[in-house]
């Protein structure tokens, strides 16, 4: 049906002239039309705001996604922690069983080298009773030596070296003696601290704590950080599978409204035809003055720029530069190109006007095919505030690549106008809905890109 309010325009450079009531198919048609084209702006609307909300939402989703990703890589990271130290505290209960069983055969050892050193002091003490003896023979020869005059002087004389050898011997038997005893309390000492009684007698005579009862202390802590690993690797091991099942579950969600997405673009989509459509079929509508006023200015930036080549301004190749230089530093990214100059020098006195020029418009600019804005309105051509995101976001938005869904359909459109709902990123997590007029620019016969009125309605 809308077919039937469709002329062939005069010009091909803009809609056709405007169906007045009462003219061309009627009055009835006309209202008809009008009515669709309300109703359809009214689709365009509420599908931007959708397709907005779902960007919104899909967004939080991917989001969460990577996040949950990222947690259960960080529950694997730690449930592996935990299986180490099961491993580290399995092997230290291993080692403190070896070291008591390596104390344990030490005490014995001591508690041998205790009975010899018995031995050693019996035997001093035999030594020493033998000494004893024979210093009382050596006497008992010495009194009878000296009985016998000259005859027993040799043998007196035998006799007394005999007895000061024996108390020699004595002395140094008493000494042994003393040093064994000493030795004896020191080992004993030694062999109750290694001793594993087993009992409630953690401490030795003089108040120090067995050996055996502080190594069973440390084995007990082991066996207690064993435990708690095990229990923290089950607890974990449960919060590990309950996150991947969110993961698995937002994920599902993720894809879900992706496709919602798509969808909603398609809706949006036939919004835009349908009101493309009722633009060209002759009957005027709201969007009429903003179409055509995107139509002058692309016009006349298509003929700027033309004279600009042909006075050797610039070159083809300069204008249609697609070497896009970033700019260091720049958040979001900002780009250079070769023709930077040029369009600062003759893009704002041919675009500012059109702000003006009707109510509501927010913004009209040139993109190249790849939606790259060289030069914005004055508003948005601010220098970028170092670590300011949002404000740069805002005020700092030409340099920049535009390529959107939006932003590249208007750049890359080459029917007469394009018409396009969509929701404007002002940063800070503000958005505006507006409604967009596009028209292409072409330079020596090839397309440049696009002229972008954006309008609220």
């Amino acid at each position: 049906m809308l077919m039937s309010f469709r002329r062939k325009p005069a010009e091909p450079s803009g809609p056709a002239a405007p169906v007045e009531p009462g003219q061309g198919q009627g009055s009835d048609a006309y209202v008809l039309a009008q009515t669709l084209q309300r109703d359809t702006s009214g689709l365009g609307r509420e599908a931007a705001e959708l397709r907005g909300t779902l960007e919104d939402t899909a967004a939080i989703a991917r989001r969460q996604s990577d996040t949950l990703t990222q947690l259960l890589g960080q529950l694997q990271d730690i449930v592996r922690s935990q299986d180490q130290i099961h491993a580290e505290t399995r092997g230290s209960q291993d080692a403190m069983h070896q070291a008591r069983e390596s104390v344990s055969h030490v005490g014995r050892e001591v508690a041998g080298v205790v009975d010899t050193l018995h031995q050693v002091a019996d035997a001093a003490r035999q030594i020493t009773q033998v000494a004893l003896q024979t210093r009382l023979v050596a006497f008992n020869a010495s009194v009878e030596a000296k009985r016998a005059g000259e005859a027993g002087a040799g043998f007196s004389v035998v006799a007394d070296a005999v007895k000061d050898l024996s108390t020699q011997v004595e002395s140094i038997s008493k000494a042994i003696m003393s040093t064994v005893s000493q030795l004896d309390q020191r080992i004993q000492s030694l062999a109750s601290d290694l001793s594993d009684t087993g009992g409630t007698d953690v401490r030795t005579s003089d108040g120090r704590v067995r050996f055996h009862h502080a190594l069973r202390a440390v084995e007990e802590g082991v066996q207690r950080i064993h435990e708690a690993a095990d229990a923290s690797r089950e607890v974990s091991g449960g919060i590990t599978q309950q996150v991947g099942v969110m993961e698995v579950e937002v994920r599902q969600t993720r894809d879900v409204l992706d496709v919602a997405l798509r969808r909603s673009e398609s809706v949006l989509g036939v919004s835009e035809r349908l009101m493309d459509h009722i633009a060209s079929c002759g009957v005027h509508t709201a969007d009429t003055p903003y179409i055509e006023q995107a139509q002058n200015v692309a016009a006349r930036i298509s003929a700027a720029l033309e004279a600009a080549v042909q006075s050797g301004r610039i070159s083809l190749a300069d204008l249609f530069d697609e070497a896009y230089k970033p700019v260091v530093g720049s958040n979001p990214a900002q780009h250079l190109t070769r023709f930077n100059k040029l369009t600062d020098e003759l893009l704002p006195d041919l675009q500012e006007p059109a702000l003006s020029a009707m109510p509501g418009v927010v913004f009209c600019i040139a993109a190249d095919r790849n939606g790259y804005i060289s030069t914005h309105n004055r508003a948005y051509c601010h220098p970028q505030r170092p670590g300011d995101v949002v404000w740069n976001t805002a005020h700092s938005r030409w340099r920049r690549i535009f390529n959107d869904r939006t932003g590249l359909a208007s750049a890359r459109n080459q029917r007469p106008f394009l018409l396009q709902t969509y929701r404007r990123d002002m940063g800070g997590g503000q958005h505006v809905l507006l409604k967009e007029a596009a028209a292409p620019i072409i330079v020596q016969g090839r397309h440049w890109g696009g002229l972008r009125l954006a309008y609220r309605f």
